[in-house]
């Protein structure tokens, strides 16, 4: 086993809680109730009406809810969390779980700021608890295909991106001073993480906003990282863009010395040359889906999943580099701007064994090469 957190082997289906009942919440407990890998056993909501409202969704109106993480999973035997909440509240509902002895499945990002997102990370160390935040894209069989192909391009150099959308929200998006970054360009991110299997090293990037936009904030961004291995990932996005839109996912290219990849973010991807790969014979659960097996499946056995806290800190990094190059105009390295977080960290009242393990250099080391 490749492990540093504490499995939970059985065959039985993993009890869990889900935390948060909104919207996102709520698609949450119908995936948890649907799968047969796991058994849901409350809700926790600060608002009962939402939590009793999402039970009765799934049709389990007699389920047991609570305003409280650990009180209701130990009233109901649960072994493990998934914290759907809003980001604000990410920290210390994943915190306390941990220390209860819970591992947790979290949506993104891991938490509201980047100290906390260390502080997290060392509190999984800390504890030996599972926490695998979910990055739903990556659940996709285009992208595992995608991925697959490249890997057979020899030196890959070039993966970029075009998001193009132009989705009328309303609300606080609207208002955001980074919209299309901070709300939604984690997810290209990440991927081209997974697709070049590579790590970020540096970014610049421009921030605008055309006369035309509904946005408050700047809602178009180009992007420009550079990662572990020279290769250079592009992304080219905008929210306010009608007509000829792109898929939620992008689109994209990818290209090595011995060929290219195109990925239109819906269909297969194609490659020249062409690079047949062998057909997944039992077909794969895609989006959180994907993320809930994946995280029941590291559990059981034990092995790293790829959304464990550790890595996935790196996808959310990159997002407040590239808002902080947005704002100064100026290169950030990825490094530099762990190294400042940690020092802030250091700095807030966290637990002081979390502190302790932050202090001794392990978990920001095992991030990026120094």
């Amino acid at each position: 086993m490749n492990t540093r957190f504490e499995p939970v082997p059985t065959d039985a289906p993993l009890p869990v809680v889900v935390v948060g009942a909104g919207g996102m919440g709520a698609a949450w407990i119908a995936a948890v109730e649907e799968s047969h890998l796991v058994d849901l056993r409350g809700i926790v909501d600060l608002n009962q009406d939402a939590a009793r409202t999402a039970a009765i969704a799934v049709g389990r109106p007699d389920l047991p809810t609570g305003t409280a993480t650990v009180p209701l999973a130990r009233e109901t035997g649960a072994q493990a969390v998934i914290n759907v909440t809003i980001p604000e509240a990410h920290h210390p509902v994943t915190t306390e779980a941990l220390f209860a002895g819970l591992p947790v499945l979290g949506e993104k990002p891991v938490a509201a700021t980047l100290p906390q997102s260390l502080a997290l990370a060392a509190t999984s160390t800390l504890t030996n608890q599972l926490f695998m935040v979910s990055q739903s894209r990556r659940y996709n069989q285009h992208v595992v295909d995608a991925r697959a192909m490249s890997q057979q391009l020899g030196t890959l150099g070039i993966c970029s991106v075009d998001f193009f959308k132009a989705p009328r929200f309303g609300g606080f998006r609207d208002a955001m001073p980074h919209p299309l970054l901070v709300d939604m360009a984690i997810h290209q991110f990440d991927l081209a993480r997974l697709l070049l299997d590579a790590e970020p090293v540096s970014v610049s990037c421009e921030e605008y906003n055309p006369t035309w936009s509904w946005y408050d904030g700047d809602a178009c961004a180009l992007a420009i990282f550079e990662m572990t291995g020279g290769a250079r990932f592009i992304f080219n996005g905008s929210w306010c863009s009608p007509g000829l839109e792109t898929s939620w996912n992008g689109r994209w290219r990818i290209s090595g010395a011995g060929g290219s990849v195109l990925w239109d973010g819906d269909n297969p991807p194609c490659s020249e040359p062409n690079h047949p790969i062998a057909a997944n014979a039992t077909p794969m659960e895609e989006g959180i889906r994907g993320a809930l097996v994946e995280f029941v499946t590291a559990l059981r056995d034990g092995k790293r999943p790829m959304g464990e806290v550790q890595s996935n800190l790196l996808s959310f990094a990159m997002v407040e580099a590239a808002v902080r190059s947005a704002s100064t105009g100026q290169r950030v390295h990825i490094r530099e701007l762990l190294d400042e977080s940690l020092a802030t960290a250091l700095d807030l009242p966290f637990d002081p064994a979390v502190l302790d393990t932050l202090r001794a250099g392990d978990v920001l080391n095992s991030l990026l090469p120094a």
